[in-house]
């Protein structure tokens, strides 16, 4: 007869083979599911997956996608290798499978340097196949403005029809520098225009400018077309630039007048000082007649009659000049 102790025994072991088969039961489905999708995985393999951190059933989704779509060249440890650098595994798969099917030239090697740089490589092969539109500028109810060479303002936004270039993913420039570089262009064409109405009766020539300037290049994308959604006539900035250099020039001839206002004041001035120097000049000279006088008589030049005389001769010119002040003036 079996003992206690062997029953525990047969129940122990019962019981680690029934938590083995639990543990190992996801492992052996995703063998199972390998096996017959034609691309066997060893469970070894699998369970070492576990083990190093990697989620199998990524791996093994991704290897049966992957296989099943014809790329066989990928291997399980390209795989792994992509998941432990950060990368994302299924969407490089399926990137992989889009450019294929679309006949895009693009192998797992520059497909994972894509995705490690950052870039959704499943959405660049997309837009490799269905061109985006971007609107320039990006933000709404904005618009590129520029000044045609009469001063005429226009506001004018553009659509970019671009597709993925996928040589140039890794470490082209973004959509930013697409908008930017198609905005200077706008900017130059209509500058180059003669006229405002030159522009706005053929937007196609701003389309042509532009896309003549290579402005894609060293981008991630290709341009396929340049096309105007939407010009309008803004204000006359020459006018404005005209009037604000007249007025200007208004306040530089003022300043200019004003200038030489003072300088006649100033002369003005001057010359009211030359003539009370004179006038005290003149009353200094009078001073002197009679010291003069005094001296001839004290040397018998002059005689008292000769005084008297020129005394009278004074009083009547006095006289007379006061009767002359007092007279009407129709008498004068």
């Amino acid at each position: 007869m079996i003992s206690g102790a062997a029953y525990m025994l047969i129940f122990l072991i019962a019981l680690v083979l029934i938590v083995f088969l639990l543990i190992a039961g996801r492992y052996i489905s995703l063998w199972f599911q390998a096996f017959v999708s034609g691309t066997p995985i060893s469970l070894f393999n699998i369970i070492g997956m576990s083990l190093r951190k990697i989620p199998p059933r990524v791996i093994v989704n991704a290897r049966i996608n992957s296989f099943k779509a014809g790329l066989k060249n990928v291997s399980v440890s390209d795989l792994e290798t992509h998941y432990l650098a950060g990368g994302r595994v299924l969407e490089v798969v399926r990137a992989l499978i889009a450019a294929d099917k679309a006949n895009i030239p693009l192998d797992w090697r520059q497909a994972t340097a894509i995705d490690l740089a950052g870039r959704d490589i499943l959405d660049a092969v997309r837009t490799s196949v269905n061109p985006k539109v971007i609107d320039c500028p990006s933000e709404p109810n904005a618009y590129n403005s520029a000044v045609a060479k009469d001063g005429v303002q226009l506001l004018c936004r553009a659509r970019v029809t671009v597709r993925t270039n996928l040589l140039q993913l890794v470490g082209g420039a973004t959509e930013e520098t697409i908008i930017a570089r198609v905005g200077e262009g706008i900017v130059n064409a209509i500058g180059a225009a003669e006229t405002h109405t030159d522009v706005l009766e053929s937007p196609q020539r701003i389309s042509q400018l532009v896309l003549e300037k290579g402005l894609d290049a060293q981008t991630a994308f290709e341009i396929l077309s340049i096309d105007i959604a939407d010009i309008n006539v803004g204000e006359n900035i020459g006018a404005r630039l005209r009037a604000a250099r007249a007025e200007s020039d208004k306040q530089i001839a003022q300043a200019l007048a004003e200038k030489r206002r003072a300088l006649a004041v100033a002369e003005e001035q001057e010359n009211s000082a030359k003539v009370m120097d004179m006038r005290a000049k003149v009353v200094e000279a009078e001073v002197k007649i009679p010291l003069a006088m005094a001296q001839a008589f004290e040397q018998g030049n002059l005689g008292v009659m000769d005084y008297y005389n020129m005394k009278n001769v004074q009083a009547d010119t006095k006289m007379r000049r006061a009767i002359a002040e007092d007279a009407p003036p129709e008498e004068k």
